[in-house]
Order: structure tokens, then sequence, then C-alpha cells
């Protein structure tokens, strides 16, 4: 395995500890706004999404718009076992096809987290492919995630190119967000990912890009919590109405640049895992067996950026605790039941206090905060994309909105 000389991120939990913490108290689901304090607060009867979610509706049995939707994605992007192993070997012949000659045939996204890595053991062991990994360091990774990738690249022999971003200026761009006061802080992240694969693959004449978004455990997430992560315009925006400095370096696709890399570089984007029988439990244990990778505690988390914002700013902030989502997909996957979920978010905290303190001493130094310069961001008036420029607020929104389901149609069609 060929590693790119980087930096390693520390995490938060390596820290020591000051004398007097900031005082940051744990969140449960149970104590949201929009639950304790609505009198209309109301639960799906299969899920266990609920009215936190400001567009969700019931159908008369009680049913949720989400769980209706998720059964239409799984017949849509899955289908019968027979049918998803027919399409899993015509990508595979297809891949290798196009990888004939090169020191690679496809390309793939790291994290440390379940799913990429489950894609990157998938691709090498059982499917015979020879992937590239490629991981985009923000500045925020655990020291688990760091060494979740290298156990696994090593073990499967897989190089690794590694995009380390300008941290004053990523640094910049997520103050931005955050004082836009919109729950969308993740976006810079996201975006850069997929711009980051993209050149990648552009760059080293590689038409395939593996992916580890999968409809069985993310194809539930309300729009009013998160949205954006393709609207270059939206980013950019918000950074420059409340950065501080140039934007130079940061990874980033425009509408067009998207029509380039699917039409003219003929780039196909295939996530592999809606293509197999794919349990994110079992998963874990393969990987733990196999390759001694070690959980994090929940999903996202090998990002401490990710940890904190989902475990305190979402919850505090917005009422939004994405656990709720994320344990809702897998209740409609079949793999734990629904008393499960509601017991998870009745007994657990949104992040393990101790940690939770953790990554409040770590978000304020890397940003240079004070207590009082964070709280006074926390009690901004919340907004969404809709207070600001973006391709989607545009005239031409339709537009846009048929753009980016084509493009998604040809990336999980390929």
């Amino acid at each position: 395995m060929r590693l790119r000389s980087r930096q390693v991120i520390q995490d938060s939990t390596t820290l020591s500890r000051p004398a007097a913490a900031p005082l940051v108290e744990p969140v449960y689901a149970r104590d949201l706004k929009g639950v304790k304090d609505n009198p209309n607060y109301r639960v799906c009867v299969r899920c266990v999404m609920d009215t936190t979610d400001p567009d969700i509706k019931f159908d008369e049995q009680g049913v949720c718009n989400h769980c209706r939707s998720y059964d239409k994605k799984v017949q849509q992007y899955m289908g019968p076992i027979e049918t998803r192993k027919a399409r899993l070997d015509k990508y595979v012949e297809d891949i290798k096809a196009a990888g004939k000659g090169k020191d690679y045939d496809c390309i793939c996204g790291v994290s440390g987290g379940v799913d990429s890595t489950y894609v990157a053991y998938y691709a090498k062991k059982v499917l015979g492919l020879r992937p590239l990994a490629v991981h985009m360091d923000n500045g925020w990774n655990s020291e688990l995630a760091v060494k979740n990738i290298e156990k696994t690249l090593r073990t499967l022999d897989i190089d690794l190119y590694t995009e380390v971003l300008d941290w004053d200026e990523f640094r910049d761009i997520q103050i931005a967000f955050l004082k836009a006061s919109t729950p969308d802080s993740e976006i810079p992240t996201d975006h850069a990912i997929d711009a980051v694969l993209m050149q990648q693959a552009s760059r080293l004449g590689i038409k395939y890009i593996l992916g580890g978004h999968n409809v069985r455990s993310e194809a539930i997430l309300p729009n009013a919590w998160s949205t954006g992560k393709r609207d270059w315009k939206y980013i950019r925006s918000l950074h420059k109405m409340f950065g501080t400095r140039p934007m130079k370096t940061f990874p980033h696709f425009s509408m067009f640049d998207m029509w380039k890399f699917l039409s003219v570089d003929k780039l196909k984007w295939i996530n592999i895992l809606d293509s197999v029988e794919y349990n994110k439990t079992e998963a874990m244990r393969v990987l733990q067996e196999d390759l001694g990778w070690i959980y994090y505690g929940g999903k996202h988390y090998e990002s401490v950026y990710t940890r904190f914002f989902q475990g305190y700013i979402l919850p505090v902030k917005f009422g939004y605790d994405k656990r709720k989502a994320h344990l809702s997909a897998l209740v409609c996957a079949g793999e734990i039941t629904r008393e499960q979920a509601l017991h998870t978010l009745d007994a657990e905290p949104t992040c393990p206090p101790d940690l939770l303190v953790q990554d409040m001493e770590f978000l304020l130094k890397k940003f240079n905060f004070s207590k009082e310069e964070f709280d006074a961001i926390m009690a901004l008036p919340p907004k969404s994309i809709d207070d600001y420029p973006a391709y989607q607020n545009d005239w031409y929104a339709d537009v846009v909105r048929n753009f980016y389901r084509a493009v998604k149609r040809k990336r999980v069609e390929g």
C-alpha cells in the first residue's frame, strides 16, 4: 500500500482536559424543542420519525411519508436478489474492461466508517477489483478513523490518495455556515468529498467511482434537516456573506462541472451496496474479524465535527436528532425493531457526556472561539437554504432539480 505523506489530526479524545471545562449538558431526544413543547407532537407507527421534521406527513394508518418513500426507493434502486446479482455481475464486467491496462479500475472514497470500509473490502476481496482509495482530510478526522483507514488499506493492499484541505480556508467556510444559522454546516465536507472523487477519477482516466451510499440504511433523511450538498451556489453564497478570507483551493463543482464529469469524462458512480445483501451489523462483524476495524460509536462519528454537530449543535439549536432518521432506516430494513429504536432514543444521549465535553473543547480550540462566541452563534435565529441564494431557489429551480434527478439516475444506473 502506498500512502501519501500526511498530517494526522489529533482526536479530541486525546486532548488533556483543562481544569475548568466548558459547561455542556448531555442531550436527550425527549428534551428537544418540538417534542416536549409541542401539544401536536406525533411519531410514526412504523418507524421513529416524528413531527420534529416540519414536513412530515402521516396517512390514515399513522405511517409517515418517509416509510412510504423508503419502500419505493428499495423497489427502485435495489429490486429482487436475482436482479441485483445480474446488475452487480454486469458492473464488475464493465469496470474490469474499462480499467484494462491501467493501475486502477475504480475509485472508492474512504473515511474509516463502516459503509466506505465495506465497499473497499468488498470491491477488492470479493469482486477482485483494483480500487484506488481516495480520502478527503478536512482536519476533523478522529484518531480511530485514521487507524481504521490505515489498517484496512494495508491489509487489503490498496493504494491511498489523500487530499488535505487548506485548514485556514476550510475553517472559514465552516464558521461561515455556523454564522448563517442553517442546519447545513456539514454540506461543505460532503460537497468536497464528491468533488475530490470526481476530480481524481477524471485526472487518472478512471471511469468508475464506487460509493458507500445505500438505500437500506440511508434512505431516510428530511430535507429540512440537511440539504444543498451539491448546490455550489448555496455554498459559495454563504461563504461570500459570512466568510472573511478568499476561497481559492476548496474542491468544488458547479452544474457545468457535473455535466462535464458525467457526459464528457463518462464517469459512472455506482452504489454497489444496493446490489449486495448488505446488513450493517453483519458488515461490522466482518470488518472487525477480517481487518481489525474498530467501531467509532455512531453514524459518521469517524469525524469529530460530525459527532459534535449531530450530537449537540443540530439537536440543541434546531431540535433535529439525526439518530431518528438513521434508526428509522434500520427499522424499515428489518435490522432492528421499532421498540429497540425507541429505547435507544429514550435511554441514550445524542453523544456520551464526557465525549461531548471533550468535543466542545476541541471545536472551540480549532475555531479559535470563546465559549461566549459559540453561545452567541447558537442563539442566532434558525434559518434554512430558503433564506439564501441557491440554485434551488432560482427561477429555473425546476430545471436544476430535473438535472440532479437525471444525474442521480445516471450515477445509480451507470
